[in-house]
């Protein structure tokens, strides 16, 4: 999320600082601000995008390296709103992949499908996140550390709401075919519209590892609700 303010954010950091499950992914100009506080406090660190390159001409992207030296220990590749916005293509999403891992940061994948994917039913919503999985984990090395996110993109900001037990059903899919073909030590989070009223109702299931929240991160009372439950 991009809107916040220095004060709104330090505002932020104050309500989850002490909580040691909880990965904050602020915009780019805090992250130096934050990594100081990182040894005072028991929050882990997180970059919303990252580039493929360490080095070279590419004006206003940040490096995998550079995050890696401010102190992140994780990074978000493949949101949606970068897939739909910034036309990032699947290919673009497995050279930050690699280059995040080579990097020793901890990888954040974001899968979904939209709304005229889900009207056709599960095995196409399968079909079609194994598809992506298929292009963004080429050439990924086996027995690496990668954390998936589940986004119904047709859950986010529609009115449209996704029931616990299909989020259930796909997360338990991305899991094992991430588990099965690529070897990877995996958990998987979910991230359609989640907030301090129905995140319970997702994560209380062994195949919901945790959630990816979104607008419901940048309201300090939604923060306190979310926390107090996890």
């Amino acid at each position: 999320m991009m809107p916040l303010t220095q004060k709104e954010a330090n505002d932020l950091l104050s309500v989850i600082s002490t909580d040691n499950s909880v990965i904050i992914f602020p915009p780019f100009v805090y992250l130096s601000e934050i990594a100081g506080l990182k040894d005072k406090t028991k929050i882990k660190l997180g970059a919303q995008d990252v580039f493929y390159k360490n080095k070279g001409a590419y004006t206003g992207e940040i490096s995998p390296k550079i995050l890696k030296n401010l102190g992140v220990d994780y990074v978000i590749i493949g949101h949606s709103e970068r897939r739909r916005y910034f036309g990032e293509t699947d290919e673009i999403i497995n050279k930050k992949i690699r280059a995040a891992l080579k990097n020793k940061l901890k990888v954040i994948l974001c899968v979904g499908e939209d709304l005229s994917i889900r009207k056709k039913g599960q095995k196409a919503v399968e079909q079609f996140i194994g598809n992506q999985l298929k292009d963004d984990l080429k050439n990924v090395p086996r027995n690496s550390a990668l954390i998936a996110a589940y986004e119904p993109i047709w859950a986010i900001g529609t009115g449209h709401n996704d029931t616990p037990a299909d989020a259930v059903k796909i997360s338990r899919f991305i899991k094992q075919l991430i588990t099965k073909n690529y070897k990877l030590k995996t958990m998987v989070l979910y991230g359609g519209s989640v907030d301090g009223k129905n995140i319970i109702k997702f994560i209380n299931h062994p195949e919901i590892d945790g959630a990816l929240i979104g607008h419901a991160s940048v309201d300090k009372k939604e923060v306190k609700k979310i926390i107090s439950q996890i």
